[in-house]
């Protein structure tokens, strides 16, 4: 049963499964989070080959400086902090240690030493008067956070709200007439299309890079982050530690997504959350300060001829499969929506909604898109015969990933 079992539970949306693995977790997997910031002294000296004070009219200035310009402006730095106690568990942590990098301590009032962890990261103006969006894991736990803007000027932020399944989170400052960005559309992106990233890696503000769209529609267990509720962007603008919060830009200085992960084992491995999702769960965390989830409450698998025979010859399941194809449901968390909508382990997924699926994604997609509380109508196929199933997703249970 190991191939199944490693199998079991990559995919979220639906399912209820016990231990998550956060990005900073996996081996092969690093967010491009907090790096202590270095300070970069400029070498370069004006000659005739390294023009200075040339307006854009004398030159040709190229699409993607010109997106960045137009951008730039609207990328700003964010910088986290908080104290946790020095603590052997605390300070064995490799999170704690990768995601913030702070290396200052001092006494707290009862004598025990406290370290302040810090980290940096990105994050892009959508709101002339103030807000922000960015990575939930730029904030996460902290207790100050700082806002600094292209030209300078810094402002004290104040996290409205962050999802932990879609790695978005939202800041508000008290600024008046800020420079906003321009969404562009996500959905309709073909690999080879430009992809133009700016953020602040490793503490250098405001840094442009391009490559490509290198493939859509990666699933958060091919990214290496199963408790993750996105399909992803890839792409091989190079993306570094402080880069997660910064926007991925198209060849018309478009925000199409958020910078959020890289491979750390890799060059030109970098991911981003669609700005069709960020920009949805951003509005909710405005209006409401939380994201709602929809929730089922079933185990499920994609089917191939390996795991039909496994599950076929196996005595932890009670039911046969036909086909080695499609998404079968192997468990049905007790009392869930499933549950009550009568699932049951060997149920084979043909459509949710009016929208056919073959995949566990395509499932967890279909269930994304439904309101809690709302009749949801799923088709499954059980012993030769199609049923229609209808559910009512709930919100995600608290804790259920924990």
């Amino acid at each position: 049963m190991k191939l199944l079992s490693n199998k079991l539970g990559v995919y979220l949306g639906v399912l209820a499964v016990g231990g998550s693995l956060g990005f900073l977790g996996s081996r092969q997997f690093q967010q491009p989070t907090a790096r202590k910031q270095t300070q970069v002294y400029p070498t370069a000296i004006p000659t005739e080959a390294n023009p200075v004070n040339r307006s854009n009219n004398d030159r040709d200035v190229n699409f993607i400086a010109t997106a960045a310009q137009k951008v730039g402006p609207a990328v700003v730095r964010i910088d986290a902090s908080r104290h946790i106690s020095a603590s052997p568990e605390n300070l064995r942590n490799p999170l704690l240690k990768r995601f913030f990098g702070g290396d200052k301590s001092k006494k707290s009032s009862n004598s025990l030493p406290e370290q302040i962890e810090r980290g940096t990261g990105s994050g892009f103006i959508i709101g002339s008067d103030g807000r922000l969006i960015t990575n939930a894991h730029v904030v996460d736990g902290a207790e100050k956070v700082q806002v600094t803007l292209k030209d300078g000027k810094s402002y004290p932020g104040k996290v409205l709200g962050t999802d932990p399944f879609t790695d978005v989170a939202v800041i508000k400052i008290k600024a008046e007439n800020l420079p906003t960005v321009s969404f562009g559309d996500a959905k309709n992106l073909m690999p080879g299309e430009w992809a133009i990233a700016i953020g602040n890696p490793l503490g250098l503000d405001n840094t442009v890079t391009v490559g490509i769209i290198s493939a859509m529609g990666r699933s958060s267990s091919q990214v290496g982050v199963p408790d993750k509720r996105v399909k992803f962007i890839q792409t091989d603008a190079a993306i570094n530690p402080g880069n997660s919060g910064g926007p991925l830009l198209n060849s018309q200085g478009e925000v199409i997504g958020i910078n959020t992960a890289i491979r750390a084992d890799a060059q030109g491995l970098g991911f981003a959350i669609p700005i069709e999702t960020a920009n949805r769960i951003a509005n909710q965390l405005f209006t409401k300060g939380q994201a709602d989830h929809p929730y089922l409450g079933v185990h499920m698998i994609n089917l191939n001829e390996e795991i039909k025979s496994e599950i076929n010859s196996s005595q932890e399941f009670d039911f046969k499969i036909p086909e080695d194809k499609g998404v079968v449901v192997v468990k049905v968390i007790p009392r869930s929506p499933a549950a009550k909508g009568g699932f049951e382990p060997g149920d084979m997924i043909n459509k949710v909604g009016r929208s056919p699926v073959k995949t566990s994604v395509q499932v967890q997609e279909q269930v994304d898109l439904s309101k809690i509380g709302s009749e949801l109508e799923v088709e499954v196929l059980r012993d030769g015969k199609l049923k229609i199933l209808k559910v009512q997703p709930t919100a995600f249970p608290k804790g259920e990933f924990e």
